[in-house]
């Protein structure tokens, strides 16, 4: 496997397109390995961390995954590798129930390095998740402009039992819940519902499908992402330890070295693509087709 320093060298010594060319052998590599499809959706977010929109989960991302889907053996099912920071809700459930009924349920994914909430939604909607000790899924809470859905539930009770137990108390909470807009406190709450049930979902229909107990599993999963209190911050990273310990179905991958150096390898193509491109999403397959997002 080359590592970072190594595809670095590749890339400053060679003509241009050497990187295109590096991560494409490797993505049909691993379709090779695996003897399935494998498309992987990566973001530059980390690269550019000003260009949240464009790096983020989008209803328009859904028209670079058809263009991948497209002329796919759809009968080998679907390897799915992710590195994003999430994104709108909406978008990752419609693509969840597109990608799901494209190939029958039979998708796994790989977090090479961090798919964070609605990405970590995603890989939850897999039958299992691939994940190194590097790697990281965040919490599922959902998030209005940064604030977190279950932050501002929170310090509603706690504005209702405080003003209820010492009325004084009341001018200095309507100061701090004068700043939500009408309907934003329904709104949040709706939001903590929708996620957790989506989690829920699909892990009881996915991952858990064939387990007698799929329904108190997936329940409890969707409920220790999905809520904030237990998280505290929408960035944290759980590790591959964590999810396991929690009851999510993951795979090491350092239990397989000629599939993690593969994987591995394309996370490093990716990362060097994002450094000397102006691209801000890349979504490619293993037939070598590709649709990348360019922000100048």
């Amino acid at each position: 496997m080359p590592s970072w320093d190594e595809i670095i060298n590749q890339v400053e010594s060679a003509p241009n397109g050497v990187i295109d060319i590096t991560r494409k052998e490797y993505i049909s590599k691993l379709a090779e390995i695996r003897g399935r499809n494998v498309i992987c959706y990566y973001s530059g977010w980390l690269q550019d961390s000003q260009g949240v929109q464009e790096t983020s989960l989008l209803d328009t991302d859904m028209t670079g995954f058809m263009t991948n889907v497209h002329e796919l053996d759809r009968s080998k099912g679907l390897d799915l590798i992710l590195h994003t920071p999430g994104g709108d809700l909406a978008a990752a459930e419609k693509l969840v129930d597109y990608l799901r009924d494209c190939f029958d349920g039979d998708i796994e994914a790989f977090v090479p390095h961090m798919a964070m909430s609605a990405g970590t939604m995603i890989a939850c909607a897999c039958k299992k998740i691939y994940m190194g000790r590097q790697s990281s899924i965040g919490p599922t809470d959902p998030q209005f402009n940064g604030i977190p859905a279950g932050g501002v539930l929170e310090e509603f009770a706690q504005a209702v039992a405080e003003t209820t137990s010492n009325p004084s108390s009341v001018p200095m909470w309507a100061q701090i819940i004068s700043k939500y807009p009408p309907t934003f406190l329904g709104d949040c709450k709706k939001a903590v519902e929708a996620s957790q049930k989506m989690v829920r979902t699909w892990l009881e229909t996915g991952m858990f499908k064939d387990d007698e107990d799929a329904e108190d599993k997936a329940r409890n999963i969707a409920e220790w992402l999905g809520t904030h209190a237990n998280s505290a911050m929408h960035n944290r990273h759980i590790s591959a330890k964590d999810a396991k310990a929690h009851g999510l179905k993951i795979v090491d991958l350092e239990d397989d070295n000629v599939l993690q150096d593969c994987v591995l390898t394309i996370h490093h193509a990716y990362m060097a693509s994002f450094e000397r491109s102006q691209a801000k999403k890349m979504i490619e397959n293993s037939n070598q087709k590709s649709w990348v997002r360019i922000v100048r």
